[in-house]
């Protein structure tokens, strides 16, 4: 494809996808230094998944607002909270009238280092979309913001600012793979997004339960690959290694360690972490999940509780 060729179609999705971007701008109350209650005023942007409303943002844009104006191309609507999840910076908010257009959700688990990711987001409400073009420069990054740590991030050289946080990923088919967000404050010339795969399990889980349902063990990991296991003379150049064990955690307590490497989650070679967070959720009817790891060249199996908290 030509340079000019690629141009085009960029456009051509940038058009196609900017019809289900949204500008948010929410109303948040807070007090002044003479205690009174003052209204803030935020803004963020979000994408449709639906045609009766449905749209896709990030937690952090309309947490705690006490309103949310959706500006699209052509309209001004209503929306409300229908859930929130703060632990993967994730929410769903519905407007009740009308039909849109919705993005097509591509597989974030296809996602390759090196290829061309538009973000596109609408941050100035009326005065159209706000687009930024870059490369997936990593995988599976693991981030800790201020109260909060996501796992399995999309990292790319794409601007994202916050206002355009909340706002779609897209590949070069004109598929969403992720989700921007802009919580980390020290991301300066770097941007984050939540893998798409994630927000379809997120609404998988809804489905389910009735609300979003958190599944954990208490370990934070990240992928070994070949240059890490040449240089580090791992055993292995594939599974996921334990960077981070929480404290008081199931993991914790019946044995993960620092440096172990998990390369099967019940008997399932483990590539990345979405792998491992997706076998633990589809293990929450029994509770826990079985693992192998590598620790000091030796093969141990471990079972762990799992632990299930529902997203109030």
């Amino acid at each position: 494809m030509s340079i000019r060729s690629l141009s085009n179609e960029i456009s051509r999705i940038v058009e196609e996808i900017s019809e289900s971007v949204a500008s948010v701008i929410t109303t948040t109350l807070s007090i002044d230094s003479f205690l009174r209650p003052v209204p803030v005023r935020g803004v963020g942007s979000a994408f449709a998944i639906s045609e009766d409303g449905y749209f896709v943002t990030n937690s952090h844009v309309v947490y705690r607002a006490e309103s949310i104006k959706l500006f699209l191309k052509e309209r001004i609507v209503e929306a409300h909270i229908k859930v929130l999840d703060p632990s993967r910076d994730i929410a769903l908010i519905k407007v009740e009238h009308g039909r849109f257009k919705p993005v097509r959700l591509g597989d974030s688990d296809k996602v390759r280092v090196g290829e061309i990711v538009i973000a596109i987001g609408s941050p100035l409400g009326l005065l159209g979309p706000n687009v930024s073009l870059g490369v997936v420069s990593a995988l599976g990054r693991t981030i800790e913001g201020e109260g909060i740590i996501l796992e399995d991030l999309i990292q790319t050289d794409a601007a994202i600012n916050p206002g355009n946080s909340g706002g779609p990923l897209v590949n070069v088919e004109g598929e969403v793979i992720g989700v921007t967000t802009a919580i980390i404050p020290f991301a300066q010339g770097i941007g984050f997004a939540i893998p798409i795969n994630t927000v379809k399990r997120f609404i998988e889980m809804i489905y389910r339960y009735g609300k979003p349902v958190r599944a954990y063990i208490g370990v934070i990991t990240t992928p070994v690959n070949e240059q890490m296991a040449r240089y580090y003379g791992l055993p292995v150049t594939e599974g996921l290694i334990v960077l981070r064990v929480l404290r008081g955690s199931p993991a914790d307590i019946y044995g993960l360690q620092e440096g172990d490497i998990i390369t099967h989650a019940e008997s399932r070679k483990l590539k990345n972490v979405n792998e491992l967070r997706r076998i633990i959720e589809e293990s929450i009817e029994s509770g826990k999940v079985n693992l192998t790891l590598i620790r000091d060249n030796r093969r141990i199996e471990l079972e762990i509780p799992i632990v299930i908290e529902k997203i109030e």
